[in-house]
């Protein structure tokens, strides 16, 4: 796993895998997995989790170790796009595949669907992305924007 993890992710995930590690045996609780994976950034549905336990042939009421974990996380990370997620989102909202949507309209969409913003968030994000209040946002300048890794000083 030391090929596709950096030490930096590997000891993230070791601090936090320990935090739910509760009896000291390197193990953790298969019911904790997805509070784990997601404490770590990861989003995996409730039968994404299955299905990384299925194939580890760890059930429910089972316990995986850290070895297991990582292969799980780097699965995981490895299927998760932003930027095809963002893209997909917007798509949905552009019916006449213009390229772009109004910042006004994707304003009421960050605010009223899924993990919904603050007035005060998507200020941010537009400031943060260039985005004009009234302006026309395309959709491949956006995700480019607001998916570029933040500097980790």
């Amino acid at each position: 796993m030391a090929k596709f993890l950096s030490q930096d992710q590997i000891n993230e995930y070791k601090e936090c895998f320990s935090l739910y590690d509760k009896e000291q045996r390197g193990k953790i609780k298969a019911t904790d997995l997805m509070v784990v994976m997601r404490c770590l950034g990861a989003s995996p549905t409730p039968g994404e989790v299955q299905r990384h336990l299925q194939i580890h042939g760890i059930d429910r009421d089972g316990e995986l170790d850290f070895s297991a974990f990582l292969t799980i996380m780097h699965s995981q990370i490895k299927q998760e796009d932003p930027k095809k997620e963002i893209l997909l989102a917007m798509l949905m909202t552009d019916k006449e595949k213009k390229g772009y949507i109004m910042a006004t309209e994707l304003r009421s969409k960050l605010m009223n669907l899924g993990e919904k913003l603050t007035h005060k968030e998507v200020d941010d994000l537009f400031k943060e992305a260039n985005i004009e209040p009234n302006g026309k946002v395309k959709y491949d300048e956006f995700i480019h924007k607001i998916t570029i890794p933040v500097w980790d000083y």
